[in-house]
């Protein structure tokens, strides 16, 4: 600024005379317009920095004027780098060293009309018990839309149906065959119409694998998305490495994005980890038909939910589709091959693991089966997916619908002697008043223990240092309490599902059960549209 009132002030002074060239005044003039726009981009981008930030987000973005720079300075930015300055990563013990897949043949798989949000608690069973399907057969469907039919994951026989309170159907349990035995499919041509799609989806099971947001529910055959968002990794505590997974099946996973691209208007997003810890797959970093974000940061950078907000935010009557990558392979093999091929990748973690490894297996495979002669003795729990975001299961019980992890960790029974005044114990804490908070890479064993119950729900600000959305949760959760669907609109609620307040629930001091309170309000919204 002191140059730019030099450089005027000169102008200024040889303007009043009349000895000095033309060329040098319009070249001072050029100088200050040049310094003027430069120094007015700088303020524009600096505003937008901090507002930025100000919502937990760092968004690299290139205007006309930095990319005329850059072909001066040769400095190139992507404009689809997203860095997340929000977030927590929980540091646990019980993570895979060993990175070798360990075929897991299980000999018992089940289906839990349960997974599915709004589908009947007593859907309609087409098979009965003795009866032998194959891989892809219909096992029941919604009454309230028997088009779409849920399909067997294993050729075998129906052991058992198991009900639970009011008779509603908690499980359908299948002796899976030694030797697969896959119904065969015709495939549509690569020129069908998106109803042709629709149809074979429907009659496969495949349209199941869809999660519509808002909501998580199974979409209506007659939706049609807005865009569809496939986040390619994950980084819940724990969680699994989808490289590993796609490795060998790039060709099937691309085949599933083409699939996917069919069934939309607008386009099928991929959200790809930015942090440059791992290696990412070419099947990734290479694939077509898609637009690629990369995303950085701490947990929930991973969540599809976050990636949304931040790609395209989900407003209005907006409806959008999302996947995960075991899926999108499945959904690639199917087409290739005409079968349903529901094999899975999954992650056995956690600290009451002897050796935490991945494991290939059933959709919906026995826990017993997955954790035999490789869990400690004593109180233990196991969560299908991860300690955030996953559902207990029982010891005998099996994998819920779509998770690709397994996390044992130990049952917090137990009380610690003046907790709550002495915090001496290290363990996963954003709060600094933890002596770990001086060892930021430590890993902790994780129990089930909360530290406390339920009390007052009082206004911290503690959910907004973790949410890297621009979303005001608090607000947004005492809208849920008093049903205000106006509120819980405007405030957000559709862009939100069970995982990405999860985060939020782990640092609350009222400790509120916050997904539940969530998966309530978005329930009612539901059934209030």
């Amino acid at each position: 600024m002191i140059a730019m009132a030099f450089l005027l002030n000169s102008f200024l002074v040889f303007g009043q005379g009349a000895i000095t060239p033309n060329w040098v005044m319009y070249s001072i003039l050029g100088v200050l317009i040049v310094s003027g726009l430069s120094a007015l981009v700088g303020l524009t981008g600096k505003l937008i920095e901090m507002e930025g930030q100000k919502h937990g987000i760092q968004l690299q973005h290139e205007g006309w004027f930095t990319k005329l720079l850059n072909q001066f300075t040769g400095e190139t930015k992507s404009s689809n780098h997203h860095k997340l300055s929000r977030g927590f990563d929980i540091l646990l013990n019980g993570g895979i060293s060993d990175y070798t897949i360990v075929a897991r043949p299980v000999s018992r798989v089940a289906l839990k009309p349960q997974n599915f949000v709004g589908i009947s608690p007593i859907p309609k069973v087409v098979v009965e018990v003795g009866q032998n399907v194959k891989a892809g057969d219909e096992i029941y469907h919604d009454k309230k839309h028997p088009e779409i039919k849920y399909t067997s994951p294993v050729s075998g026989e129906i052991l058992e149906v198991r009900r639970g309170e009011k008779r509603a159907i908690s499980e359908i349990v299948i002796l899976a065959d030694k030797d697969q035995v896959y119904r065969k499919f015709s495939v549509p041509s690569a020129d069908a119409d998106r109803a042709a799609l629709v149809n074979f989806l429907c009659e496969t099971g495949a349209w199941t694998w869809i999660n519509e947001r808002p909501f998580d529910i199974v979409p209506h055959v007659e939706t049609t998305p807005k865009n569809i968002f496939i986040s390619t990794f994950d980084s819940a505590p724990l969680a699994p490495d989808n490289n590993l997974v796609v490795a060998g099946q790039e060709a099937d996973f691309q085949g599933g994005l083409n699939v996917l691209a069919r069934l939309t208007s607008g386009k099928v997003y991929l959200g790809l980890d930015g942090s440059k810890k791992t290696q990412l797959s070419p099947a990734f970093t290479a694939a077509s038909n898609v637009e690629i974000h990369y995303f950085s940061g701490k947990h929930p950078a991973g969540n599809v939910g976050v990636q949304i907000h931040h790609i395209a935010p989900i407003t209005g009557s907006d409806k959008v589709w999302t996947m995960n990558v075991q899926d999108v392979i499945a959904l690639g093999k199917l087409f290739r091959t005409g079968e349903v091929n529901r094999r899975r990748v999954v992650a056995i973690t956690g600290n009451e693991v002897k050796k935490a490894q991945y494991v290939s297996t059933y959709c919906g495979a026995s826990i017993a089966e997955l954790t035999q002669d490789n869990v400690q003795s004593g109180n233990i729990r196991f969560v299908s997916g991860d300690v955030l975001s996953g559902k207990q299961v029982a010891a005998d019980g099996f994998m819920n619908e779509g998770d690709d992890q397994l996390t044992v960790v130990t049952e917090g029974d137990f009380y610690e002697l003046f907790g709550w005044l002495l915090p001496i114990s290290p363990r996963p804490s954003v709060s600094g008043t933890y002596p770990n908070r001086f060892f930021p890479n430590m890993k902790f064993d994780a129990n089930t223990n909360t530290h406390g119950d339920k009390r007052a729900f009082v206004v911290t600000g503690q959910y907004e240092e973790v949410l890297p959305m621009d979303i005001y949760p608090q607000q947004l959760f005492k809208a849920i309490l008093s049903q205000d669907v106006e509120q819980m609109e405007g405030l957000g609620i559709n862009e939100l599902s069970e995982e990405d307040v999860a985060l939020c629930e782990f640092v609350c001091t009222s400790k509120q059960p916050l997904q539940q309170l969530l998966r309530e309000g978005l329930d009612y919204m539901r059934t209030e549209a």
